[in-house]
């Protein structure tokens, strides 16, 4: 049983490369992305309890089965047969609804915390697939291939990589994203993964794409800003994450992205922006 208090840390992600091969009968899409965990994120506490509770600090978001947390929490505890509940403090320091998956981290954060205080025969990978398709990819700790509608993961070693990340103040959903796409038929051919290792390992512009970028910069606009900001900062290989609205350019050291996100944060005060580091 959980006796003491517990932190962990909830990376944010980027896709380095989403393609979306195309919509499957059951209303799902076939993927082909790489994936890759970050050096910011979310930071959940978890406390001892009589019964299942949440506190969301930094965000307007619900704090019962409305937030993919509480979920999590709740279907653990359910499934293990806790003797307890836990209370959860959600410090909220990713934007919302902005392509990095935060919400998908906090939920797999939520269930390993769970499964090492409160231990059990509960399978986690098949709790995690139930809440939603980018939270098996956050039990890993490292990069991965992910096919299918992200289920199937390959982990993959990454050179390191500093990055830039550029959030224009807008939340985009992924159902709108992906709706955008359905409407013009785009899908697009599987990532070639190896290039894109290779083009990272070595500096040089990486060839990838974002098939649900299209969309969201033609409704968006200030994603297209942000990605133009990103180039001129002196970073390369821009891109949207995920279903967006946030950006993100390569850097060849910690020193350029640290001073092209000093940059743009004076350039963009209002934005979101960060430099980060692949785990």
């Amino acid at each position: 049983m959980l006796t003491e208090r517990s932190t962990r840390f909830a990376p944010a992600k980027i896709n380095l490369g989403l393609s979306v091969l195309g919509l499957r009968p059951d209303g799902y899409h076939d993927l082909s992305t790489l994936m890759l965990p970050l050096s910011v994120g979310d930071e959940l506490i978890f406390e001892a309890a009589a019964d299942l509770s949440l506190e969301v600090v930094g965000a307007d978001l619900p704090t019962d089965g409305g937030n993919l947390v509480y979920r999590a929490a709740a279907q653990y505890l359910a499934a293990a047969n806790a003797p307890g509940g836990v209370h959860i403090t959600l410090h909220k320091h990713l934007p919302l609804a902005s392509g990095l998956g935060g919400g998908s981290s906090d939920a797999a954060s939520t269930l390993l915390a769970l499964s090492e205080l409160y231990p059990s025969a509960v399978k986690v990978p098949e709790l995690a697939r139930q809440l939603g398709s980018d939270v098996p990819f956050f039990l890993l700790g490292g990069a991965a291939r992910a096919e299918g509608i992200g289920e199937r993961l390959t982990p993959l070693d990454v050179p390191p990589t500093w990055l830039v990340l550029l959030n224009p103040g807008l939340a985009v959903s992924a159902r709108d994203a992906y709706g955008w796409l359905d409407e013009l038929r785009a899908y697009t051919p599987p990532l070639d993964v190896p290039s894109l290792l290779s083009a990272l390992a070595t500096g040089q512009p990486v060839p990838h794409f974002n098939a649900l970028q299209a969309g969201v910069v033609a409704r968006h606009p200030e994603v297209a800003e942000a990605l133009s900001a990103l180039t001129a900062a002196g970073l390369h290989s821009p891109l949207m994450s995920g279903s967006g609205s946030t950006v993100f350019g390569l850097a060849n050291s910690e020193a350029q992205a640290q001073a092209a996100a000093i940059k743009l944060q004076a350039q963009f005060p209002g934005w979101w922006t960060r430099a980060a580091q692949v785990l």
